[in-house]
């Protein structure tokens, strides 16, 4: 188990900057998951502590240990890439072993340290196979042999499931949380995919645009979302987020945002998660137009016309079969779930009046 800390760290190339100063602490024995989209900089941070890329500036740290400047071979480091990069001329054992041989560590422990692998990982029986005799999730789990044997400190891990179906990835994310845990290893995973996130990791990292948003457990990043990036990035569907103009939805005469002081200015933005908003035919609530429906079997989910503001409930499968669009309804929901955003998308903490406040009146303005 390791300790990894980033202070600082940027990176750039000539005027384009992947990484803006990013600190991060990630604790001994825990699962990390960097989470973003598409060129938010999670590969560039991974890279960086594998030591395939060097900081622009800032350090990085293992263990207390300065490695910023140190070869990959000298971080005590291991990598599953998404690939595999498996050797198709080898069999599956000496793929295993193949950086242990380069090592030159004697053939004796070669041997032990495979067994322990295979053994693990429920490869002994294909040990004399080739990567093309083997299925898809049989080849990630030769890759994770390869990084386990190598006993390193921290494993790191670049989008490795994105390659498998969508069953066999599920099966794996318990798999490879089961076996972290089991060892004891850190862990460090680059992933675009949030339910890969919310399911493996202790600790999430929400990355945009080469700043962290949120580093924070998956429990408190859903349940209390920094920003409105993170409020929108985390969940499914998608937490909504409508615009406000004084106290009303925009668009709409229902009031439903608290002044942020007594008389005062309010919220831009209002965020509420789709299964906590309640639908009704009848008030109290905000009157809202039916747009459209998906049924998914369990889920229902519903897009609602509110102003200008489009919002979506989810509710179980076996209730209102009987919605059409343009049908008028009510929506509600506790002010205790509601998260307000100010312009720059940041959460705004309510003063403790408005905090305790009743639930909201969904007033006419």
């Amino acid at each position: 188990m390791s300790l990894i800390e980033l202070e600082h760290v940027a990176k750039s190339w000539g005027d384009t900057t992947a990484l803006h100063a990013v600190n991060l602490r990630i604790e001994p024995g825990s699962f990390c998951v960097l989470l973003g989209p598409s060129g938010c900089g999670k590969s560039t941070t991974l890279r960086m502590i594998a030591g395939l890329d060097v900081p622009t500036s800032g350090a990085v740290r293992i263990d207390g240990r300065d490695v910023t400047h140190l070869r990959p071979a000298e971080r005590c480091i291991a990598m599953v890439f998404q690939n595999y990069a498996l050797f198709p001329h080898l069999s599956v054992a000496d793929n295993i072993q193949f950086g242990l041989q380069v090592r030159k560590l004697p053939k004796a422990e070669c041997q032990r340290r495979l067994q322990q692998a295979a053994g693990l990982l429920g490869l002994e029986a294909l040990l004399e196979r080739r990567p093309g005799q083997l299925s898809g999730g049989q080849q990630q789990r030769v890759a994770l042999g390869r990084a386990l044997v190598a006993q390193a400190k921290v494993c790191l891990m670049d989008e490795p499931l994105s390659n498998l179906d969508a069953q066999l990835r599920q099966e794996m994310r318990a798999e490879l949380r089961e076996l972290q845990q089991r060892l004891g290893l850190t862990v460090v995973y680059v992933t675009h995919d949030q339910a890969e996130a919310m399911s493996m990791a202790d600790q999430v990292v929400l990355l945009n645009k080469g700043r962290v948003e949120q580093s924070a457990r998956p429990r408190e990043i859903y349940a209390r979302p920094a920003t409105a990036f993170a409020a929108r990035f985390i969940g499914t569907p998608a937490m909504n987020l409508v615009g406000l103009q004084g106290a009303c939805i925009a668009g709409s005469e229902c009031a439903v945002a608290p002044a942020l002081v007594p008389g005062g200015s309010y919220p831009q933005a209002l965020g509420v998660r789709p299964e906590l908003i309640s639908i009704t035919a009848n008030a109290p609530g905000v009157a809202a137009v039916v747009q459209g429906f998906e049924y998914l079997g369990a889920d229902l989910v519903v897009r609602c016309q509110v102003g200008r503001e489009l919002l979506t409930v989810r509710t179980a499968g076996n209730t209102h079969a009987d919605l059409q669009p343009g049908q008028g309804v009510f929506l509600s929901w506790p002010q205790s779930e509601a998260h307000w955003f100010d312009a720059q998308g940041l959460r705004i903490h309510l003063p403790a009046q408005a905090a305790e406040a009743d639930p909201l009146l969904f007033a006419a303005a």
